[in-house]
């Protein structure tokens, strides 16, 4: 029977979420929070697990922000990631529900994005500013979380290496791999 992390590195290594939204203005694609949940549940019934989506306000450094929870569950064991997004009360043409809503869609999109491995990176969405300073709007700190071996993450990480659905490179997309972790996946 597989384990609740052997499940997730499945859906990882299928999940296919495809850029179908289009900035006119910016002049990109991206995807949305409900296009990853569209691509992602026919892979979740396959499997018999679900996700649950969450949000809490948090001020940090002054400044409110969602925290987004997408949590991968099988009845028994469940996988959290998180996400956040600053909340912008004066963002010009919307009220404050629009814009804690739209802070709420980003860090879901984050949070699931880390959960199944989706690198947004080349997506114009995560670092187009429209010329305008974002500062607050999401979390561009790309402070990840260091891999520590022996953790749930490492043993999933691992087990992904080791079939050949990721490569390291995959893995330090979403943590920071010190030279011993990477030699342990490797190995």
């Amino acid at each position: 029977m597989k384990t609740l992390n052997d499940k997730l590195v499945d859906i990882q290594g299928r999940l296919k979420a495809p850029k179908n939204q289009r900035n006119n203005f910016g002049n990109y694609n991206y995807r949305s929070c409900e296009d990853i949940l569209e691509a992602v549940k026919p892979l979740l019934n396959e499997h018999g697990v679900s996700v649950k989506l969450t949000d809490e306000i948090k001020e940090i450094a002054g400044i409110l922000v969602v925290e987004a929870i997408a949590v991968l569950s099988d009845g028994k064991e469940q996988i959290p990631t998180k996400a956040h997004a600053g909340v912008n009360l004066n963002k010009k043409g919307m009220d404050i529900a629009q814009s804690f809503g739209s802070s709420s869609s980003y860090a879901r999109k984050y949070a699931l994005n880390g959960l199944f491995l989706i690198d947004d990176n080349k997506d114009a969405d995560s670092t187009n500013t429209h010329g305008k300073d974002d500062s607050g709007l999401v979390d561009v700190t790309n402070d990840k979380p260091w891999l520590q071996k022996g953790s749930k993450e490492f043993t999933n990480a691992k087990s992904a290496v080791s079939s050949g659905k990721f490569k390291l490179v995959d893995i330090r997309k979403k943590y920071k791999v010190s030279k011993e972790v990477a030699a342990l996946l490797q190995e």
